[in-house]
């Protein structure tokens, strides 16, 4: 890159909703100063404009399921000095990642009229487990303000500052609260990374641990609270398999409790 050329943007999907990608089009405004900063070489979401590697910066929204994407992957690594992740599926599997649970060709035999047709991997894995990642952002989806910020920190060259508290630290700072000590309602706020605001708390209801675990969760200390509220062994393995199920911290509690679910 010449020193008069912008940083390079590229945006990859793998298998995933498009939920991640549509939080940096929702940036609106903001995204016209990104674009500003910016080269947006690819970004199929949003532009037919396709312009050939290397980039300086890969965002990749999605899960590794299919043989293809496990090569295509490895690709997008070369091509891109800084590989960043983004979301629930990217960093941890997604919500598809409940397929490793069971056999994958018994429900392809269920759902599909030509199971034959289906080309997929026993598991759905993140991104991390085929190549390495630079930065990372959770949620399902994606904060669009922690994805500015890390594009920011990273036109600017310096480290982004991502949270790395729990929910509990957000439901504070807005006043809402407890609604496991108020009101007895199942929540995962205490091991689930902050970066949503603490939304489903401000409308009192347990979170529901989109952006997954905090650093050093203790899951096994909350499981023994949501036991003693009346949650079965059952629920609480269900509780824990939701968006990132395969988030270690929260499977294996899962699978503590519930383990042929």
């Amino acid at each position: 890159m010449s020193a008069a050329a912008k940083p390079r943007l590229a945006v990859w999907k793998f298998a995933s909703c498009d939920g991640c990608q549509l939080s940096l089009l929702d940036c609106e405004d903001e995204l016209l100063a990104v674009a500003d900063g910016v080269e947006i070489a690819l970004f199929p979401e949003a532009s037919s404009r396709m312009l050939p590697g290397p980039y300086d910066v890969s965002l990749v929204e999605g899960s590794i399921t299919t043989a293809h994407d496990r090569e295509r992957i490895r690709d997008v690594r070369a091509q891109s000095r800084l590989l960043v992740t983004i979301g629930a599926c990217a960093t941890a599997g997604g919500i598809q990642a409940l397929r490793n649970l069971r056999d994958v060709e018994e429900w392809k035999r269920i759902v599909y009229a030509r199971p034959d047709w289906i080309d997929s991997l026993a598991t759905s894995t993140p991104i991390a487990a085929h190549v390495k990642v630079d930065y990372e952002l959770r949620g399902c989806p994606v904060n669009k303000h922690q994805l500015l910020e890390l594009l920011a920190a990273l036109l600017a060259g310096r480290r982004p500052n991502v949270a790395t508290s729990s929910v509990c630290e957000e439901c504070k700072a807005r006043g809402t609260a407890c609604v496991l000590v108020a009101h007895g309602t199942p929540c995962l706020g205490p091991v689930t990374q902050a970066g949503c605001g603490a939304i489903c708390p401000a409308y009192h209801r347990g979170c529901y641990g989109c952006f997954g675990p905090k650093e050093t969760p203790n899951p096994a200390a909350l499981s023994e609270q949501l036991l003693a509220l009346g949650m079965d062994e059952a629920a609480l393995g269900r509780f824990y398999r939701t968006f990132n199920a395969a988030a270690p911290a929260f499977g294996d509690e899962a699978q503590r409790h519930d383990p042929q679910p």
